[in-house]
């Protein structure tokens, strides 16, 4: 019978630990995130090449990478532009965070995983004293915390690598809905029932707490948009 030749191994080049064009879609998209690049800005490859100091080779790459994470959209013939997310694509990112976070809410409680609950609590505390100041931007990044901590502590890499993808996505609509809470203590006490659910290792009441906290975020997302588009 003929053999079967073995397969020779492929060789591979060294790399560096972080490609440039990793670095230059780092800081777009926390650009993008924190609206440095505003929903709708044009990004301009000559520019931006001079600004990074780089070829638009790397540039491109790292634009691609961001059309493919949806963070920004191609038009024909005129370019590429930071997304704009309407109010069917808001529903959308709302519905695949409850979705990624009850997953990680169960995770946690079923695995009993170490150190979630304080960090949680943790997060809670910072929104708390956030509120009591009414320091609308730290409160923003608390809740930002807050959530991240949820999913991190699920312990699954890919739960976390949607979540980084949806919650840059979330970041881009904060500054909307800053302010659109009737009482920023109100924001305060919605994570703190999740956190308490999840102390408690009350899977029901997690998922519902999620759900209605979700809800709640898009509902007021929504009415806002509404308002200024009105106005």
């Amino acid at each position: 019978m003929p053999t079967t030749a073995a397969r020779s191994p492929r060789s591979f080049t060294r790399v560096n630990r972080e490609s440039t064009a990793s670095l230059i879609t780092r800081q777009l998209r926390e650009g993008i995130m924190y609206g440095s690049l505003p929903a709708g800005t044009q990004l301009s490859e000559a520019r931006l090449s001079a600004e990074f100091g780089v070829s638009r080779g790397p540039l491109r790459e790292a634009m691609q990478r961001l059309v493919q994470e949806g963070l920004v959209r191609s038009e024909p013939n005129r370019g590429l532009f930071v997304k704009e997310l309407d109010a069917e694509e808001i529903r959308d990112l709302y519905v695949a965070r409850s979705a990624v976070e009850s997953a990680a809410a169960l995770m946690i409680i079923r695995e009993r995983t170490p150190g979630a609950v304080e960090q949680l609590r943790s997060a809670c505390e910072a929104m708390r004293r956030a509120a009591a100041a009414e320091d609308l931007s730290a409160l923003s990044d608390a809740d930002f915390d807050f959530h991240e901590a949820l999913v991190t502590a699920s312990g699954s890499p890919r739960l976390r690598r949607m979540h980084e993808t949806l919650m840059v996505e979330t970041r881009m609509c904060l500054t909307a809905l800053q302010g659109t809470y009737f009482d920023p203590d109100d924001q305060a006490e919605e994570h703190r029932r999740i956190a308490d659910a999840v102390a408690a290792g009350d899977e029901a009441t997690v998922l519902s707490e999620i759900d209605d906290h979700m809800h709640q975020a898009l509902e007021r997302l929504i009415r806002h948009g509404q308002h200024v588009t009105e106005e």
